[in-house]
Parts: C-alpha cells; sequence; structure tokens
C-alpha cells in the first residue's frame, strides 16, 4: 500500500525513522519519503545514509512539530504520516516539563491539525509503555496524546483516520541501558549500577517496532491502538550477559521510573482483542462496522488481564541477551 504514496516520519533522524526509512526504501516504492526534523546536522548525517541523489524518493525537510504552520507546508500532498518525534529523557523531562508538554501534547495537537487540514489518509502516532498508569511526566504526555490522537478520529469526521502503536523499550536506542553498560564494558568497569533488582522491562528491537507501524498503517480503520506482545527482561540479567563477573550496586529507582512497566492496563484490557503476535485496544467512544467488521477475528481477553513486564510469559534468558548484545551495533 505504501508504493507510489507520499509518506513524511516525523523525528525522522532518530533509531526509529533510520530503521523505517531503511525498511520503505528496500520494500516498498513510495513517490516520496519525507524526513521531517529540526536537527539540520542529523539530517545532514542521514543524508550521506540515503542520499537523494540515490533515493529518487526521499526528501528532507527541516521542521518542528512545535510549529503549526511549518507542519502545514509539510504535510502538503501527504498520504501517510508516522509521527515519532517526541522528548523520551525521563529525568531531563522531570526537571523541564513545560518543554516535554510543548513537543510530546502541542505537537501532537498540532500533528492532528495540519493532518486533517492537509487531507492526509492515515496518521499512525508512536507510544510507549510508559503511558500506561504514567508514574512520570514523560508517560503522561504520550497518554495525553494518544487521546488526542484516539479522539482526533470524531474531528476529522473519518476523512483521516488516527491510530497508534505503544510497544517497549528499543533495544540499543540512544539513552538506553545497552550503550550505558556497553561504555562501562569499555572503560573496564566491573560494578554496574542497578536501579533496582527486581526492576523488568519489556523488550523490542527496532525491526519489531517498524514492522508494527507497517501493520497499523495497513490494518488500521482509526482509533485503534496496536500493541505488539514481546518478551520481557531482568535488567540484572542483561548485566550479566554483558559482564558475567560484574558486581551490582543498587543505587535507587530514579524520579518517576517504575519496577514494572504495562503494555496493557486492567481497564484497557476490557476494550482489547488478543491476535498471534499482538493486541488491540479498540476506542471506547467509537465501535462502527468497520472496526467491528475488521477485527472480528480477535479473541476478548480474560477479566483481569494485565499485560506487565513481570507477569509476561514470554521472558529473555541470560543466553538469549548475550546473543542480542552480541548482534547489537549502537543505533544512531
Amino acid at each position: 500500500m505504501l508504493n507510489g504514496k507520499s509518506i513524511l516520519v516525523t523525528g525522522g533522524t532518530g533509531s526509529f525513522g533510520h530503521k523505517f526509512t531503511e525498511t520503505v526504501l528496500k520494500k516498498y516504492k513510495p513517490a516520496k519519503l519525507i524526513i521531517f526534523s529540526r536537527d539540520e546536522y542529523k539530517q545532514y548525517e542521514m543524508a550521506k545514509l540515503f542520499p537523494e541523489q540515490k533515493y529518487a524518493a526521499i526528501r528532507y525537510f527541516i521542521g518542528d512539530v512545535r510549529d503549526k504552520s511549518r507542519l502545514h507546508r509539510a504535510f502538503q500532498g501527504v498520504d501517510y504520516v508516522v509521527h515519532a518525534a517526541a522528548l523520551k529523557q525521563v529525568p531531563a523531562l522531570e526537571y523541564n516539563p513545560t518543554e516535554a508538554v510543548r513537543t510530546n501534547v502541542d505537537g501532537a495537537n498540532n500533528i492532528v491539525d495540519a493532518a486533517i487540514d492537509a487531507g492526509v489518509k492515515k496518521v499512525i502516532a508512536l507510544s510507549t509503555d510508559k503511558a500506561v498508569g504514567p508514574a512520570n511526566l514523560y508517560g503522561a504526555t504520550k497518554l495525553v496524546a494518544e487521546k488526542l490522537f484516539i479522539a482526533a478520529n470524531s474531528y476529522s469526521g473519518g476523512s483521516v483516520k488516527f491510530s497508534a502503536v505503544r510497544y517497549g523499550n528499543v533495544v540499543g536506542s540512544r539513552g538506553s541501558v545497552i550503550p550505558f553498560f556497553m561504555d562501562l564494558k569499555a572503560q573496564g568497569v566491573k560494578e554496574y549500577p542497578i536501579t533496582d533488582e527486581r526492576m523488568t522491562r519489556f523488550w523490542i528491537t527496532l525491526d519489531q517496532g517498524v514492522e508494527l507501524v507497517l501493520k497499523a498503517l495497513t490494518e488500521s480503520v482509526g482509533g485503534e491502538i496496536f500493541i505488539p506482545k514481546i518478551p520481557s527482561m531482568r535488567v540484572v540479567d542483561l548485566a550479566k550477559a554483558l559482564e558475567p563477573g560484574c558486581v551490582l550496586k543498587d543505587i535507587g529507582i530514579r524520579p518517576g521510573e517504575k519496577i514494572h512497566e504495562s503494555l496493557i492496563s486492567e481497564d484497557e484490557a476490557r476494550k482489547a482483542l488478543e491476535f498471534d503476535n499482538h493486541f488491540i485496544v479498540l476506542p471506547q467512544f467509537m465501535k462502527t462496522e468497520e472496526i467491528v467488521a475488521k477485527f472480528k477475528g480477535g479473541k476478548a481477553l480474560p477479566d483481569g488481564f494485565i499485560y506487565r513486564s513481570d507477569l509476561n510469559k514470554d521472558w529473555l534468558n541470560i543466553d538469549q541477551l548475550k546473543m542480542m548484545v552480541r548482534n547489537w551495533k549502537m543505533d544512531i
């Protein structure tokens, strides 16, 4: 469905944007693939990997999701928007809450308005497990953003379809635990700081994240949240996979941090459906015939169901984590 279409990715120079661009250019023949971001140097670096001379479809568009007028200009003639732009570093956002709101909430609202005004066909927004029962400002802003995108289906009158994908920690992305531990290993450090030895996290690769977005682009009717079935891992196991002889130092949970993360809350589970490789949370105030027909093959979840990292049935053991780290390459 992407062949001959114009696709725009906000935050396109980030980890997800690189992998999405690589995948789309390899598998499809889009008319345009527009990389929208605010950092001209990152666009310059990305253009070395995906030069316009080699990839006729690619475009580099400098802009900020905070700037509605710039979004209006960028969205002209665009069929599909993938919204990946966000401020994400939890400690930084706890200290700079207004900046988080301006990008993650106001920016999301600008995306909605610009998409409706420009006649975009579909918008897929990237969200996070931290939006479920948020304990930090980042999660709270992403929860609000999810709500804005779901409600936007009513504002658009069905002319633009808005949906979201929600997943856990991305393996090796900037600011994540793998590059942090790898830096310690390179320095010869044997004592690894752990915020809490009980801590668990959902773990997803960039490839899986991109595939989920492509599924949402293909299957979404509007108003759904797509959630993958992904494994959990224990942070202490990751440390042992990187450095078997390391000593773990418990430094305590940081502000806004949880011991375990959730991808589906008990309340959301009542309106969620299970499929072979993913779940879909349906919009609570929209239940069109199209949605019912599209997802009739889904299975209702049992009462009391919670999809939380410590309650997961699928776990990565130390050997699997070793393999993952061995194949890991720092994402842009």
